[in-house]
Formats: structure tokens, C-alpha cells, sequence
């Protein structure tokens, strides 16, 4: 079976607001490398619709972006790029695919089952359906040196049990951010 990580940047307070974290060329190195690792990227709409609205524009040169910031949107740009949704099917962005929010545990199991490398996710409330179905193999999260005081935070609805995790690495990065990456501890 395929392997699905689950990838967000994260206040220690658990906010999972975008605009919570530290964007710089070493946080965007790190996410580079992450999906650069796998084969393809799996969000909510919501995310995706987030990302639409800016990534397609520094790929293409749009918008002035430092050299990591352009790397990580022209990687982003030609990715497998798949999403779920119940309100929209299609997606214009290059790379993009519908996947219903219907049967999600089915559709989610053959998705990391065909795709080599894995498949990275990086939508919170994504994360808590599919992690509730008992389908995230690993966690690859950016813990900033933040404490943000508001929300959303991660896993604001619960799981129906604890997740135990190993750790595999923590990484401190210069920026004072922290890269951890678990894997489920099955068994």
C-alpha cells in the first residue's frame, strides 16, 4: 500500500493559519523537498482554491519571487495536484483532478496505491477526515516559534482515538521553526 503524509505548517498552539507562519527561503526549501519526495499533492477546496489564487502567477513569472519561492511554485505548478470536493469539479490549474468527497476511504487508498512516492497532504480539515478513517501513514509538520492565540487549530474536531507516533526526526532550522516528521505506530 502507498504511503499518505500529512505536511502543514503549525504555531505551537496549534494555529494552522497560513499567515500564523514564518515564509522564507528555508521554510520553502523544506516544503520543496517534501514534494519533490512525493508524487503527488492531495488538498481540501478550500486549500486549493487558496493556492490557485497565487502559486499559477509566481510559476509563470506573474509576480516577483526570491529563487526558493519560484523553485517551490514551478514544482507546485507541474505536480499532480488532486481534490476533494462536494461543490466544485473542476479545476483549471495545470495538474488538477477531482476527487469526491463521496467513498473517500476507496478513493483515498487506490490514489496512494497508484501513486509512486506517496502522496502529500496539506489541508488541515482534510487531514482530520481522512486521519478519523485511519489513513495517515506519516507526519512531516513545521512547527513555528509562534504561539498565535486564535484558530483554526489542528484537530479542532476531535479524533475518535489517540494516535501514537515514532519519531523519525526533528530538525531545528535557523528561522527558529522546528521540521518534525512521526510515523504511525501501528500495532
Amino acid at each position: 500500500m502507498g504511503r499518505l503524509t500529512f505536511s502543514l505548517n503549525l504555531t505551537l498552539d496549534g494555529c494552522i493559519d497560513h499567515q500564523e507562519g514564518i515564509a522564507d527561503d528555508e521554510t520553502h526549501a523544506f516544503f520543496t523537498h517534501l514534494m519533490d519526495e512525493h508524487g503527488a499533492l492531495l488538498w481540501g477546496r478550500v486549500t486549493y482554491e487558496m493556492m490557485e489564487g497565487y502559486w499559477p502567477a509566481v510559476a509563470r513569472g506573474d509576480v516577483q519571487a526570491p529563487p526558493a519561492v519560484h523553485e517551490w511554485a514551478v514544482k507546485l505548478d507541474a505536480k499532480p495536484k488532486y481534490v476533494v470536493s462536494s461543490t466544485r469539479t473542476r479545476f483549471s490549474w495545470a495538474q488538477s483532478r477531482h476527487l469526491g468527497a463521496t467513498d473517500l476511504c476507496t478513493k483515498v487508498r487506490a490514489l496512494k496505491d497508484a501513486t509512486r512516492g506517496g502522496v502529500l497532504l496539506g489541508s488541515g480539515k482534510l487531514a482530520a477526515a481522512l486521519d478519523a478513517l485511519d489513513l495517515i501513514d506519516e507526519y512531516r509538520l513545521l512547527i513555528h516559534p509562534r504561539i498565535s492565540g486564535h484558530g483554526p487549530t489542528l484537530y479542532e474536531g476531535g479524533l475518535p482515538d489517540t494516535r501514537r507516533l515514532e519519531l523519525i526526526t526533528a530538525t531545528p532550522l535557523r528561522n527558529g521553526a522546528i521540521a518534525v516528521h512521526y510515523r504511525r505506530a501501528r500495532g
